[in-house]
C-alpha cells in the first residue's frame, strides 16, 4: 500500500495541472499592469487582452481591474460631423433633462399647467386684438390718402403734381401698415407656438407623473 502513495500523488499533481491549464484557457487573458482592455471587433465578438490591438484602437473600449470590473471607458474615435452630431444630441438631452426636472418643480397638476397656458394665451390674444384694432385705423387713413392722391398726377391726367407733404405722409402710412402687419403675424404665430408647446408639456408631465407613479408602486410592491 506504501508503494502506491507516490503514484497516486503523481497522478493526483496530474489532475491539478490539467484542471489549471484548462482554467488559464477559460479566463480572460491576465495583465501584467493589472488592467484588462475589452474591445469588440467588426464582427461583434468580444476580446480580452492587456493591450488593445492598433487596427481596434479607434473603437470603443474599457478597460478592467483585476476584479473584472470597469473602471474607465473609452468612445470611438469620430469624425467632425459624428462628433458635432454626438454633441448636439448630448446638449438636447440635457436640454429635456432640465425641462423635466423644471415641469415636475414647478407644476404641482396638469390643472396648474393649463391656468399657466391659458393667462399666456389670454396676453398673447390681447396684443393680436391692439394690434388688429390699429391695424383698421391705419388702414382707413391709408384709403383716405389713397382717394386724396386720385386727384392728383400721375393717377388723374392733366392735374398738378401730388403734394410733397401728401406723398411723405402716404409713405409712413403704408409703411407702418406693413411694419403693424409683419408684428401681428409674428403675435399669432407665437400664440400657435405657446399652444404647441404647452400641449406637449402637459403631455410630457403626464408621462413623467405615470412613470414616477408605477415606479412607486413598484417599490412598495417590493418591500411587501
Amino acid at each position: 500500500m506504501r508503494k502506491a502513495i507516490p503514484f497516486l500523488a503523481t497522478v493526483l499533481c496530474g489532475l491539478l495541472a490539467g484542471s489549471g491549464a484548462y482554467a488559464a484557457k477559460s479566463a480572460k487573458p491576465a495583465s501584467t499592469t493589472g488592467k484588462t482592455y475589452k474591445w469588440v471587433d467588426e464582427n461583434g465578438v468580444t476580446h480580452y487582452g492587456d493591450s488593445v490591438p492598433q487596427e481596434y484602437s479607434q473603437r470603443e473600449q474599457q478597460v478592467l481591474n483585476s476584479q473584472g470590473v470597469e473602471v474607465q471607458k473609452r468612445q470611438a474615435e469620430m469624425s467632425a460631423g459624428e462628433a458635432a452630431t454626438y454633441a448636439a444630441k448630448q446638449k438636447e438631452e440635457a436640454r429635456r433633462r432640465s425641462h423635466d426636472m423644471f415641469l415636475l418643480s414647478t407644476y404641482p397638476s396638469v390643472t396648474e399647467i393649463e391656468n399657466v397656458r391659458d393667462a399666456r394665451l389670454d396676453q398673447i390674444n390681447g396684443q393680436v386684438s391692439a394690434s388688429e384694432a390699429y391695424i383698421a385705423t391705419l388702414s382707413t387713413r391709408v384709403d383716405r390718402l389713397k382717394q386724396r392722391s386720385m386727384g392728383y398726377a400721375p393717377y388723374k391726367s392733366g392735374a398738378r403734381r401730388m403734394p410733397d407733404d401728401l406723398a411723405e405722409e402716404m409713405v409712413r402710412a403704408l409703411s407702418e401698415l406693413r411694419t403693424q402687419n409683419s408684428a401681428l403675424s409674428q403675435r399669432r404665430s407665437e400664440l400657435q407656438k405657446v399652444v404647441d408647446q404647452f400641449d406637449a408639456d402637459i403631455k410630457r408631465f403626464k408621462e413623467l407623473r405615470s412613470s414616477s407613479a408605477a415606479r412607486l408602486d413598484d417599490a412598495n410592491t417590493r418591500k411587501k
